[in-house]
């Protein structure tokens, strides 16, 4: 059937910054989703089924293979403190600016695990994309927190933190902690926590902060908590108890679809009217006046020329993106990308017409979320057939077809979303002061 999308082949990989606020829907300009927007353990094999499309099929497959992960560390690099929590005496662990190991290091072993244990399982706490960011983003002091069961030596919680003051701060000047990736680039934040073990973990966490262990701090700054976080609804009560002032507030939305099976389904039961049609319209445009290609970046593919080439067009989107692109940025993006490519969470697709990359999607895999982080696409050329609205229904497609439960577009409220049947969902943010 035509509404199941075109007769294309994925070749998706077999293994393993700021973000730009400003996006328009790309109904005039062809852009879609054209530009950015505001990351083991188990190895996974998943064989994707057969999309079918008049008399031809999609075919895609993905493998992605264990990441190598550095050994703990039992060493202690601090004085742990400890603290009683709700249920269960927990030992906190710091590892301040000159630890050896660093937190990083000792606790890598169990990091990702602990993340997919969690109710939230954010994406941008994994342990390849916080060690990225710092090394490439991040400025102050880290500071990061172990939270370890005292009878059994399980580690049920991680807190990585970085220190601003003075004119690095945030804040007017004032000593902030911040999880680290506390900037734009990173969509979704959250205390790395073991599920069932949130007040626990947030009774130690605010035992630390009034502790010796802790540096001298004015204010806690919480960002991008998502909206499966409990840190926004269950830690500012137990801070307003201890006399620390809160606030609590929406910061931004993200919007989400929930994926249903097949495609025609989608577009069928979760688009308006108006825009299934305008999406058919567009993609049968451009398969009439263009030859198609699609593929996702995989180990037959140059990564770093890859990534270059999605940079280009990414920068060539627009003004603004182009801005957002500067070299600190690029540095970025292609260390990012090896460390999610490595990790097996990559999912760099192009859209080719006529044998010319014409537009990219900058997306990841995780837990059957399948997440737009960032796009672009060469304007000189291919703007009057739309290339960014096509990749990204081909995008929702390829989802679909590979098994995902949800199409996450990520922070921002971007008409283009909505038109595509994105679901607002909050993006929280909580502050703690003396």
């Amino acid at each position: 059937m035509q509404e199941e999308g075109p007769a294309l082949r994925f070749d998706p990989p077999q293994r393993g910054a700021r973000r730009l606020a400003s996006q328009d829907n790309g109904q005039n300009r062809g852009d879609g989703p054209g530009g950015g927007a505001k990351l083991r353990i188990r190895p996974r094999i998943t064989r994707l089924g057969l999309i079918k499309c008049g008399a031809n099929a999609i075919i895609a497959s993905m493998k992605v293979s264990r990441s190598a992960l550095r050994p703990a560390s039992r060493a202690v690099p601090a004085p742990p403190a400890t603290t009683r929590g709700l249920d269960a005496e927990l030992e906190v662990v710091t590892y301040g600016p000159q630890a050896q190991p660093d937190g990083f290091e000792a606790l890598a072993v169990h990091w990702d695990a602990l993340v997919d244990e969690s109710a939230a399982q954010p994406f941008f706490m994994r342990w390849a994309w916080q060690t990225v960011w710092w090394r490439q983003l991040g400025i102050g002091e880290k500071w990061i927190t172990a939270y370890r069961r005292r009878d059994t030596g399980d580690l049920v919680g991680i807190l990585p933190l970085y220190l601003l003051s003075g004119t690095d701060s945030l804040h007017d000047g004032q000593t902030q902690l911040s999880i680290i990736g506390c900037i734009e680039v990173s969509d979704y934040l959250d205390v790395i926590v073991a599920r069932g073990w949130e007040k626990p973990v947030y009774a130690a966490f605010l035992d630390w902060l009034g502790s010796a262990a802790a540096p001298a701090w004015d204010l806690v700054d919480l960002c991008n908590l998502p909206c499966r976080s409990s840190a926004y609804r269950i830690l500012p009560d137990m801070a307003r108890a201890r006399n620390l002032r809160t606030e609590v507030f929406q910061e931004d939305v993200a919007p989400a679809i929930a994926l249903p099976s097949r495609y025609a389904t989608y577009l069928a039961d979760q688009v308006s009217k108006k825009q299934r049609h305008e999406i058919r319209r567009k993609q049968r445009r451009i398969e009439r006046e263009a030859n198609v290609g699609l593929y996702i970046v995989g180990p037959e593919h140059d990564l770093e020329q890859e990534i270059a080439a999605f940079i280009r067009l990414q920068k060539a989107s627009r003004a603004d993106k182009d801005l957002f692109m500067d070299e600190e940025m690029q540095a970025f993006f292609h260390a990012m990308g090896r460390a999610m490519f490595q990790d097996g969470c990559l999912s760099l697709m192009f859209l080719t017409l006529d044998g010319q990359k014409a537009a990219a999607l900058f997306s990841f895999s995780h837990q059957g979320r399948y997440l737009l982080y960032n796009s672009g696409y060469d304007p000189t050329v291919y703007a009057p057939l739309s290339p960014g609205w096509a990749i990204l229904a081909y995008a929702l497609q390829y989802a679909i077809a590979s098994g995902h439960q949800v199409f996450d577009f990520m922070q921002g409220d971007e008409k283009y979303k909505m038109h595509f049947g994105g679901v607002d969902h909050p993006v929280m943010r909580v502050l703690l002061r003396r």
